[in-house]
């Protein structure tokens, strides 16, 4: 087994991103199982030393409270790969939604919404916008944490404030995110900020409720095409179609983010509350007990 600084060792590979590879690991000291992250160094778009900045300054103020973010343990550059070892979690939103046969209860969903919402005010609240809102990027806590959600793959994540204030209105950028969650600003080249963040979560929770997004399996030539295919289609759905058949308080977690300029700061109060009116409508009790912990 390949050893990594003092105290790591590479187990079994467990995954490919898009940026690397995902190994089990151990940390020799105490036996417990880890993550560990390899980027090639010769990568032509580094990410994991960026990935771990952002990590550092989310986690800077309190490393024991658990936040719902992965602690980093060690990173470094050897062998011509560049590591990052953290905390080894569960199974993602996506591959639990796939196992259940891409039905989750409203229950779950609404609890998961409360969950997701808990992690971006406090990743924002940080100054940082995650770009990248997906099941795959949400994963479960190992054992007796079954019933925390976590978010990760920040390699995608920027900074919307910086010292002179908020990073300023773009246009023309390329699609940076996943084209099937991603905002209709973002298909249209504008700079992302929090809004993006809410509506990307918002299609995230549409999915789960529906299994399906109107928007999924468009057939094109390339994947220009196809990524306005599915923009148009974003844009020509209404908020009765979205919400047929599901509490319309989703429709106005989505009419929210919309709504909202590009500075401003979503009310994580009142998209808090649109959830707590669910679970008061459907006499739902928050006790964390997913749909997974059964």
């Amino acid at each position: 087994m390949q050893k990594i600084g003092q105290n790591f060792e590479l187990k079994k590979k467990l995954g490919s991103g898009a940026f690397g590879d995902i190994y089990l690991g151990v940390n020799t000291k105490n036996n417990i199982e880890v993550a560990i992250k390899l980027e090639p160094i010769s990568s032509q778009c580094p990410q994991l030393r960026y990935e771990h900045e952002i990590y550092k300054r989310l986690l800077a103020d309190n490393q024991s409270i658990d936040r719902g973010i992965p602690h980093v343990y060690y990173t470094s550059e050897e062998g011509g790969y560049t590591f990052m070892v953290m905390d080894l979690l569960g199974s993602s939103l996506e591959e639990i939604f796939v196992s259940k046969k891409k039905k989750f209860s409203l229950k779950t969903v609404v609890m998961i919404g409360l969950q997701f919402l808990e992690r971006i005010e406090f990743i924002h609240s940080k100054g940082i916008i995650h770009r990248d809102i997906k099941p795959d990027n949400f994963l479960i806590g190992k054992a007796n944490k079954q019933n925390k959600i976590y978010i990760l793959d920040f390699g995608l994540a920027k900074r919307f404030i910086k010292e002179n204030g908020h990073i300023p209105y773009r246009e023309s950028k390329t699609l940076t995110g996943t084209a099937r969650y991603c905002s209709l600003n973002t298909h249209l080249g504008v700079e992302q900020s929090r809004r993006d963040d809410i509506e990307c979560m918002a299609y995230v929770l549409f999915y789960f409720l529906k299994s399906t997004l109107p928007w999924q399996n468009m057939r094109a030539k390339n994947k220009r095409e196809k990524y306005e295919r599915i923009m148009e289609k974003k844009m020509t759905t209404t908020y009765d179609e979205l919400c047929k058949g599901v509490p319309k308080e989703f429709g106005l977690i989505l009419k929210h983010a919309r709504n909202l300029e590009f500075e401003e700061e979503p009310n994580y109060k009142y998209l808090r509350g649109l959830l707590e009116n669910i679970c008061q409508q459907e006499r739902i009790t928050v006790d964390n007990q997913f749909d997974w912990c059964k």
